[in-house]
């Protein structure tokens, strides 16, 4: 049975993580974290000392995940996606977060100074759901508030639906 594969991206700190996760244990597909995958598998191309932080080797990134998109049923966690190659998604969530909460988050997970400026400006400005929106059809992209708990069960039940719809259509 064919399962679609999604796209879980965003600012830091808007939800990615705890959305998939959840998603991945409610439907039984594969959560890939980006981010923990790269670092587990040393794919970076050197380091950024502005940001304090590795720098993605995006093209290991896509070769070592290009099998299991194939094979679909995965659900990919990122910041970034305009690297992804269109065909792997059957869907793009977006997820948003108020200022004032994601200010809170970041800062809890030691973020500060410009990384933590530039990452609520990004968030202001709508930066990867404008990258999302260039990078893939337009009626695939959505976007979902993440804010509360709340706001993370119908985000949850929204997206199983279109599961169970894409699965229906598709199989």
């Amino acid at each position: 049975m064919r399962r679609p594969n999604l796209l879980l991206t965003g600012t830091p700190g808007v939800g990615k993580t705890t959305l998939g996760k959840e998603l991945a244990s409610r439907t039984g597909m594969t959560y890939i974290n980006v981010g923990d995958m790269a670092k587990e598998g040393e794919l970076y191309e050197g380091f950024d000392e502005e940001y304090d932080c590795p720098i993605l080797d995006e093209d290991r990134v896509v070769d070592e995940l290009e099998d299991k998109m194939s094979e679909g049923g995965v659900i990919i966690d990122y910041h970034g996606c305009d690297f992804f190659p269109e065909r792997w998604f059957n869907i793009v969530f977006v997820l948003r977060t108020e200022n004032s909460f994601l200010y809170d988050r970041l800062e809890s997970r030691g973020y500060k100074g410009k990384k933590l400026e530039d990452n609520i400006q990004c968030e202001i400005f709508q930066t990867l759901y404008e990258e999302a929106m260039s990078s893939y059809r337009e009626e695939i992209v959505h976007q979902l508030p993440s804010n509360t708990p709340e706001d993370l069960e119908r985000n949850l039940d929204q997206i199983m639906q279109w599961i169970e719809q894409w699965m229906k259509d598709n199989n």
